[in-house]
C-alpha cells in the first residue's frame, strides 16, 4: 500500500520544462488574444473615445452602434448596404461547396482505398500535388477555361473552383481513413453481392462519422475564409463576406470609421469562431479515430 501511493505520488518540484511549457503557452494565448481585445474594445467604442487612445481599456460608454453601421450601413465602394450582403452571398457559396466537396473526396477516397482501380496511386500523387502546388499558379489558366466555357464570374463558377481545390486534402483524409478500417468487412459485403455504391451507402458512410465532422471543420473554415477565390471568381454579385471586408477596409469616404470597421472584421469572422469553439473537441476525435493514419 505504501509503494503505491508512493508511485502515484506528484512531484513536490516543478520542472524546468512544465515552467517553460506554461510560458510558451501564455505568450502565445496573449499574441492572439492581444488583436482580438483590440478589436473587440474599438468596436464598442464611439470614434470620439477612439480618437484619445487607450486601445486596451474598456469602454467608458458602450455603444453597438458601429455593429448596426458594419452589418447593414456601411460602404463597399458606392454600395452602402453593409457585409450583410456578403454574409449570404458566403452562406449561398458555402453550403453547395462543402457538400459536393465532401461527397466528391469521399467517394474518391474509398475507391482509392478499397476498389483498386488500375492507375489509382499515379492518380492519387497527382491530386496532392495539386494540393501543394501555390493556388495563383492555375488562377490565369481557370480564368481562361471558364472564360471560354462562358461560366466566369458566376455562382457555378466559385461553387466549382473550391470544390476543385478541396478535391485533393478531402481525398487524403478520407483515403487515409478508409485505409484504418477493416477490409474484413468491404470483403464480406463483396461475397454477399455489394456493389460499389451499395457497399458505399449502407457501410463505408455509416462509419464516416468521426471523419465527417473533420472535413467539414476543414472545408467550412477554408471556404468562408477564402478572399483569393471569391476576388477572382465570384462576380460582383456573389461576392463573399471577406472581399466586401476588405473593400469597406479600403474604401475611404471622410474619417476612418475605426469602429465600424473593426466590428464588421468581427462579424467576419463569427462563422469560423463558432464552428472551432462548437466542435473543436469532435475534430480533436476524428484526427485520433484516423483521419491522419496511413
Amino acid at each position: 500500500m505504501t509503494m503505491m501511493q508512493a508511485s502515484g505520488r506528484r512531484p513536490s518540484r516543478i520542472s524546468a520544462g512544465t515552467i517553460g511549457i506554461y510560458a510558451f503557452l501564455l505568450i502565445a494565448a496573449v499574441f492572439f488574444l492581444l488583436p482580438a481585445w483590440i478589436m473587440l474594445m474599438t468596436s464598442l467604442k464611439p470614434m470620439e473615445e477612439i480618437r484619445l487612445g487607450n486601445i486596451l481599456m474598456w469602454p467608458n460608454a458602450v455603444t453597438f452602434e458601429p455593429w448596426i453601421r458594419a452589418w447593414s450601413e456601411a460602404c463597399t465602394g458606392l454600395d452602402c448596404r453593409g457585409v450583410s450582403v456578403g454574409f449570404w452571398n458566403s452562406v449561398r457559396i458555402l453550403i453547395p461547396s462543402l457538400i459536393l466537396s465532401i461527397a466528391a473526396g469521399a467517394v474518391t477516397g474509398y475507391a482509392l482505398s478499397f476498389w483498386r482501380v488500375r492507375g489509382a496511386n499515379v492518380m492519387f500523387g497527382l491530386l496532392l500535388l495539386g494540393a501543394f502546388i501555390p493556388y495563383q499558379v492555375f488562377l490565369y489558366p481557370l480564368v481562361r477555361i471558364f472564360a471560354v466555357t462562358g461560366i466566369y464570374n458566376s455562382f457555378a463558377c466559385i461553387v466549382l473552383v473550391h470544390v476543385i481545390f478541396g478535391l485533393p486534402i478531402m481525398t487524403l483524409l478520407f483515403r487515409n481513413y478508409y485505409a484504418s478500417l477493416p477490409v474484413e468487412l468491404f470483403k464480406a459485403a463483396r461475397v454477399d453481392g455489394g456493389g460499389f455504391w451499395s457497399i458505399f451507402i449502407r457501410i463505408i458512410l455509416p462509419m464516416s462519422t468521426p471523419i465527417l465532422i473533420v472535413a467539414t471543420i476543414l472545408q467550412v473554415t477554408g471556404i468562408w475564409n477564402d478572399f483569393l477565390f471569391g476576388l477572382t471568381f465570384a462576380g460582383r454579385d456573389n461576392l463573399p463576406m471577406t472581399v466586401q471586408l476588405n473593400n469597406i477596409v479600403s474604401s475611404r469616404q471622410g474619417e476612418s470609421q475605426y469602429n465600424t470597421e473593426m466590428a464588421a472584421t468581427i462579424l467576419t469572422a463569427m462563422i469560423p469562431l463558432a464552428v472551432y469553439f462548437i466542435s473543436g473537441r469532435w475534430f480533436v476525435r476524428g484526427i485520433a479515430s484516423g483521419a491522419v493514419k496511413g
